[in-house]
């Protein structure tokens, strides 16, 4: 087949953006970030530790936050008991069904095999015994010749 005959593939262009200088620039970002994040953690404690800061009033809003973290941390423990409930039902109302169900059906399908087996199989098993044994006496008598060979090529 010549190079014209076959069909043009089109390469799909890499749009991913792990060049080596966008990795460098996100470097850079993060670099930063944690600069200007680390600056300010340097400036909250100064602040903290300066005569005269109001640290009551900045304790009593962190433990505000707390407070707040923990009512967030509670309803996303309510809501994962929630779903924890809705997949316990699933699993009762869906799957055990299906589960059954597949059950039966193996079953069914077990039973079929041992009838197909001892109605079908034996027979034809003892049919072809009788007749391999009967060309076998046959043979031995000559009765029956064996198929004449077609030459090949060359013979």
């Amino acid at each position: 087949m010549s190079d014209e005959a076959k069909p043009q593939v089109p390469v799909p262009q890499n749009t991913d953006e792990t060049t080596p200088q966008s990795s460098r620039k996100w470097l850079w970002v993060a670099a930063g970030g944690g600069v200007v994040t680390l600056a300010l953690f340097v400036a909250a404690l100064v602040y903290l530790f300066s005569p005269g800061a109001p640290t009551a009033r900045i304790r009593d809003i962190f433990i505000i936050l707390l407070a707040l973290e923990g009512l967030l941390i509670g309803v996303a423990l309510l809501v994962l008991v929630v779903q924890i409930a809705v997949l316990i039902n699933l699993l009762q109302n869906e799957v055990r069904p299906i589960l059954e169900s597949t059950t039966r059906t193996v079953t069914v399908l077990q039973g079929t095999v041992e009838f197909l087996s001892k109605r079908v199989a034996e027979p034809v098993i003892k049919l072809n015994e009788t007749v391999a044994a009967l060309s076998s006496v046959a043979g031995a008598l000559n009765l029956v010749r064996g198929r004449k060979r077609k030459p090949q090529k060359g013979e």
